[in-house]
């Protein structure tokens, strides 16, 4: 009995450490902690159950300082001869602190819980395994217990292409053109997935699939379209929130404020996922990598040639400390937008605020049946929102941990290496899929910035 222990201590490892944390999450509910404490919005049609309401129209702006007008006052104002007089006591808007019982009754909230929960511990099982496999010389498909890890983090990223799939076509969650928008990025992902495949790769992307035969690129190709296609929505919704969150329209309410916190983390995200998206373009990377191995050699070369010509490969970064760092910043830019989840979602939840105020202001009697929709949409499709946002973050660190193991872990997965070699999948197309991933979600950020920008989009 002690041998066999000793001998698959490993997997026994993986196997106790997955079935605690699936129990300790489960148990302690940490999938809705994590949520606990954001404020949603409803706008009820009548208010006979006596609650009072959070917010009511102001008289004036709330940034002006002025006092509003006390109900008395509003009981004295003279009726005008307009046919149809906007009634204030129905323009109100509740706020609620999001709890265990209202999650729970939200669409997708299971999706989301085991989805969490699932990534959760894929991803931990995968730190255990490196570290593990460090300290250990054992090789083999169960001795070094790399079944666990490996079999979580498939079903973890196959569970979250099932549900980006059917929430992209759900219905009423997102206009309709976004959704065609969706489908042809999809598209063209899987055709710019081809040129770099078959084309671009390694002389201007720092990736090499020499070693995958056409069959493999071309399945490479059609996975990057769909992430392209799918993180669309998601990443639209995201560059609302950080536009909302970092105070862009000028709007000073207090309500839709983020915080300095909050503030704080969508930039650093921001600009973390552009820094990690550039290091892997060659005529960038280049410059911060020093290919002179030869110690004495920069030296002659340099005052053969000139510092100007001979700064370019010369300076910089080591090969090794230089992939080092890539690897680190892709490990932060999805520790931080895991973060930045919490600010995002709660700027999305007071996208349909800002909504209900503008059109509470936008004529003297106003229409609010937009905003009425909207705030119930918001809230309706809150925990679909919650998976498009974990989507990317947990999709890039289960790809990033896959290009860390072994690749003799996959030696005797038969389905796996019959597609693709086992040290290149490894290596290089897990890597690949994760800085793709990244890629995908600062161009269509980026985009959609640049659109509220110029004023070609605004938030309503």
């Amino acid at each position: 009995m002690l041998p066999f222990l000793l001998t698959y201590r490993n997997l026994l490892l993986q196997a106790s450490l997955s079935l605690s944390l699936t129990l300790l999450l489960t148990f302690l509910k940490v999938p809705v902690f994590f949520l606990y404490g954001l404020h949603t919005y409803i706008h009820p049609d009548n208010l006979g159950n006596g609650v009072k309401a959070a917010i009511r129209r102001p008289d004036s702006d709330s940034a002006s300082g002025l006092s509003s007008k006390t109900n008395a006052e509003l009981r004295k104002r003279t009726k005008t001869k307009d046919k149809f007089e906007f009634d204030e006591s129905n323009a109100q808007i509740f706020r609620l602190r999001l709890d265990d019982a209202h999650l729970q009754s939200r669409i997708y909230f299971n999706e989301y819980r085991i989805v969490f929960t699932l990534s959760f511990v894929a991803i931990s099982c995968i730190l255990l395994h490196i570290y593990l496999n460090n300290v250990s010389e054992k090789s083999g498909f169960w001795v070094n217990g790399s079944f666990v890890p490996v079999l979580l983090g498939f079903v973890g990223v196959s569970k979250l292409l099932i549900l980006l799939t059917k929430a992209s076509f759900e219905k009423s969650a997102s206009r309709r053109s976004e959704k065609q928008l969706s489908v042809i990025f999809g598209v063209l992902g899987a055709l710019l997935g081809n040129i770099v495949c078959f084309t671009i790769s390694p002389s201007i992307l720092d990736f090499n699939f020499g070693q995958i035969d056409g069959s493999g690129r071309l399945s490479i190709a059609v996975l990057m379209g769909c992430v392209a296609g799918f993180l669309f929505m998601p990443a639209a919704k995201s560059a609302r929130s950080f536009w909302l969150g970092t105070d862009q329209p000028r709007s000073n309410l207090a309500m839709i404020s983020c915080g300095w916190y909050g503030r704080a983390i969508l930039y650093a995200n921001y600009l973390v996922i552009l820094i990690t998206t550039v290091l892997w373009i060659n005529p960038l990377s280049g410059m911060l990598v020093n290919k002179n191995i030869d110690g004495g050699k920069g030296g002659t070369l340099t005052n053969r040639i000139g510092n100007s010509e001979q700064l370019f490969g010369n300076v910089g970064f080591w090969p090794s400390d230089f992939g080092k760092l890539r690897i680190w910043c892709l490990v932060l830019s999805g520790f931080l937008q895991v973060v930045a989840l919490r600010p995002n979602l709660q700027m999305y939840l007071n996208e349909s605020l800002l909504s209900w105020y503008q059109r509470l202001h936008a004529s003297k009697v106003p229409d609010l049946e937009f905003s009425r929709a909207k705030v119930f949409l918001h809230n309706h499709f809150l925990c679909l929102v919650v998976l498009q946002f974990l989507a990317p973050p947990v999709m890039l660190l289960i790809f990033l941990g896959f290009s860390q193991l072994d690749g003799k872990s996959f030696e005797n997965y038969q389905l796996v290496c019959g597609l693709l070699p086992c040290s290149a999948f490894v290596k290089e197309v897990a890597l690949f899929l994760a800085w793709w991933v990244i890629f995908v979600w600062a161009v269509y950020t980026s985009g959609t910035l640049v659109l509220f920008r110029r004023c070609n989009l605004y938030v309503s």
